[in-house]
């Protein structure tokens, strides 16, 4: 293996695959990525094992192919630090994996590429094509509702179902709940789902550049495929049952709120500075034209805010979690949010005037 690649497509390469390279390192080759020359292109992939990427970068000169794995972190922190015009020499020499620019010399180990884990995936027959923009709408209006090292393990990913012409995102700690929709470029005859891994999730992201072609995703029973400019990442889904999430929608008579998403957010930020740090809860009572949001906390410290707004319907005195709420805003495009109350001790229903784009539900807290 023997090769010349500019530093700017060897640094975007080694950062796209740095996020699946195994932390822990329970099999020392997972934090290495693997080599694969030829001709044309270097192909760097990196795996932990649950998921699998894949990037294709243009080399500027090739003396001959082959295929190595080297330590992924020490290769992105030395690559990173050439100079920014800097041509990067590669070539094996032994065990050795040689790097050489016009300034200097460097030296690291590698590990046989037979070593190398091969991700199992399945055969997918499903693919479907979507604009980056509308994967990363639905995946950030949705993943920070996800569960984190939940013992029920099927809460902690984002469910994805696509059926006909709409994918649907949806996630869940048991505390709240957020549901996006987005269209599809295609439709697909027979409806699929999948729950898949927070991290999974996280690194699908990474990928969603506004600026870049259709993304090609495919879905099946055990895993996903994503693809765009170059760029293939797979990963296992999570099994289980995810729940049944219609039902927890609120639906039937409720009374509605419409209030300035930012000046909503901006009082509860201020008012929460008190409240407690274990439950962080605040809590509004709602009447006609005002909310009151008011906070405590041990210490007999206090604050409270009156803000304006559109309201008919009875009173409402209810409690949140303000994290829970001010994700749910931080996540809203338009300048007003909907908030629909059925009670005082039942979940609320957030969405926006104007749209079913997206929807969310919070449980109230008992204080």
């Amino acid at each position: 293996m023997d090769f010349y690649i500019t530093k700017e497509e060897v640094v975007k390469a080694l950062n796209t695959t740095l996020g699946v390279v195994e932390k822990r390192q329970t099999l020392p080759i997972l934090a290495n990525v693997l080599f694969d020359v030829d001709e044309t292109r270097l192909k760097l992939t990196a795996t932990d094992l649950e998921s699998e990427i894949s990037t294709i970068s243009t080399i500027s000169n090739f003396k001959s192919g082959g295929r190595v794995t080297a330590p992924a972190k020490k290769l992105s922190e030395l690559c990173r630090l050439f100079s920014d015009l800097a041509e990067i020499h590669f070539y094996l020499d032994g065990e050795n994996l040689k790097i050489e620019t016009s300034t200097g010399k460097y030296n690291l180990a590698t590990l046989p590429s037979e070593d190398f884990p091969v991700f199992e995936s399945e055969e997918l027959s499903n693919p479907v094509s979507i604009k980056p923009q509308n994967l990363k709408s639905i995946i950030n209006k949705t993943s920070f509702a996800m569960g984190n090292q939940d013992w029920r393990h099927y809460l902690n990913g984002l469910y994805l179902s696509i059926d006909n012409t709409t994918i649907t995102s949806v996630a869940t700690d048991a505390h709240r709940l957020a549901l996006s929709t987005q269209n599809i470029n295609e439709s697909l005859s027979d409806p699929i789902n999948g729950i898949v891994p927070r991290k999974s999730i996280n690194e699908i992201a990474k990928l969603l550049n506004e600026d870049s072609e259709n993304i090609t995703l495919n879905l099946g029973s055990n895993s996903i495929n994503v693809s765009v400019a170059g760029t293939t990442f797979s990963s296992k889904l999570i099994e289980g049952k995810f729940p049944d999430y219609e039902q927890v929608i609120p639906s039937g008579e409720s009374s509605t709120l419409v209030v300035d998403k930012k000046n909503l957010a901006e009082s509860l930020s201020r008012v929460s500075v008190l409240s407690s740090e274990k439950y962080r809860g605040v809590r509004l009572v709602v009447g006609e034209g005002l909310i009151n949001i008011s906070a405590n906390n041990p210490e007999q410290e206090q604050g409270e805010e009156q803000l304006s707004c559109d309201y008919s319907g009875e009173k409402i005195d209810i409690a949140f979690n303000v994290n829970y709420l001010q994700e749910i805003l931080s996540s809203i495009d338009e300048s007003n949010a909907e908030i629909h109350f059925f009670g005082s001790d039942k979940s609320c229903l957030i969405t926006c005037p104007g749209t079913d784009d997206y929807k969310y539900v919070v449980m109230p807290l008992l204080i």
